[in-house]
């Protein structure tokens, strides 16, 4: 294989295929790689780790058809490194070269042979705006466990909804749902769960594409967006019934601006160290915020507020309080609870399509 790509394009397409192989030990050693394969005039370039798979095509002065596996990770580091403008990549016997301006490098590759085959997805594809996706995963995905030893927490629920889509996220400590009117990607009644991993990776590749491809099957689920398609499978499990932590009603109401709260916690923030809760004291025409650390110090800030119900003081997690209200596309954001000890819902004002919902913490 041979072929020429400005240094731009191709440290683009290996990293965001890279993402998708693992160094992790006990696992193939090609996995550690990406497949690249040059055809006419196309590079496409895959990384996998047999969960999640990237494949990314992109234009090239193609000279000669190949392919081959590299490391990823040193192939990636190498390209970006190098001068600006075009860099030629030749494959030879035992090694390949990659030369840009006076800079040469050279890399033994990893074994073609061994790198596993991808097979092309079969389920129908339904067409969405990659816009209103990208939204969507944006204030969903947060919300999903990082935790392993919960598998199901690490994905993300994909279920029909009155003839639209609903996407639901929680790690145990808060709760993420996010309605998709007329968007009928799933069967009445079906559902899907897909790993957070493979959406976070998917919103890097929605920002500059207006279409997004969705394909779910039996156990994969591939989205196409311009030049990548991303694959992943499917989590199996049941995912916990969340529908029982949202009370029909909350009888105390905050409302306050979105911008001014982040700021005021953010700040207080700096005095709630290990884990120290931040705490709001709701009553009056205004929210008190205060983070106390014992030894270390304590912050207090007031800022405007509207507030119907009774005088309580509520304490949240700082870092999930603060996920919650960024994710909320509106200017004023309403917080609503039943009590300190009970879960309270955040909502933007005049958007009923997103809701996060947040264990409080106990204080004293």
């Amino acid at each position: 294989m041979k072929f020429r790509c400005e240094r731009d394009v191709l440290a683009d397409a290996v990293g965001s295929a890279g993402r998708a192989a693992t160094n992790r030990t006990g696992t193939l050693p090609v996995l550690a790689g990406v497949r690249m394969e040059i055809i006419g005039d196309t590079l496409t370039v895959t990384g996998t780790d047999l969960e999640l798979t990237i494949r990314l095509s992109v234009d090239v002065g193609g000279e000669r058809d190949g392919a081959a596996v590299v490391p990823a990770r040193l192939v990636g580091d190498i390209v970006k490194a190098l001068p600006a403008g075009a860099v030629q990549v030749e494959l030879g016997d035992d090694e390949m070269s990659i030369s840009a301006g006076r800079s040469q490098f050279s890399v033994r590759p990893l074994s073609l042979d061994d790198y596993p085959s991808q097979a092309e997805p079969s389920a129908e594809a339904v067409t969405l705006p990659a816009h209103a996706m990208a939204d969507a995963l944006r204030q969903v995905v947060r919300a999903a466990s990082t935790d392993d030893a919960r598998a199901v927490l690490t994905g993300v629920l994909l279920a029909s909804d009155d003839d639209g889509l609903r996407m639901v996220a929680t790690d145990s400590y808060r709760l993420a749902v996010r309605d998709l009117p007329d968007s009928g990607v799933l069967a009445s009644g079906q559902k899907v769960l897909i790993p957070g991993r493979a959406l976070n990776e998917l919103q890097r590749l929605l920002g500059d594409v207006e279409q997004l491809q969705v394909r779910l099957g039996d156990r994969e689920a591939t989205f196409e967006a311009g030049g990548t398609r991303l694959s992943t499978r499917l989590i199996e499990g049941e995912f916990p019934n969340y529908r029982n932590l949202l009370p029909s009603s909350y009888p105390n109401l905050l409302t306050f601006s979105k911008a001014a709260m982040i700021e005021a916690i953010r700040r207080v923030k700096i005095l709630a160290q290990d884990s120290t809760p931040v705490r709001l004291a709701l009553g009056g025409d205004t929210v008190r915020l205060t983070a106390i650390t014992q030894d270390v110090g304590n912050a207090v800030e007031e800022i405007d507020a509207s507030y119907d119900g009774a005088e309580m003081t509520v304490a949240f997690n700082p870092d999930y309080l603060v996920a919650g209200i960024d994710a909320i596309d509106a200017d004023e954001v309403t917080l609503a609870t039943m009590d300190p000890m009970k879960p309270a819902v955040l909502r933007g004002v005049g958007r009923d399509d997103y809701l996060y919902l947040l264990m409080p913490v106990r204080v004293p």
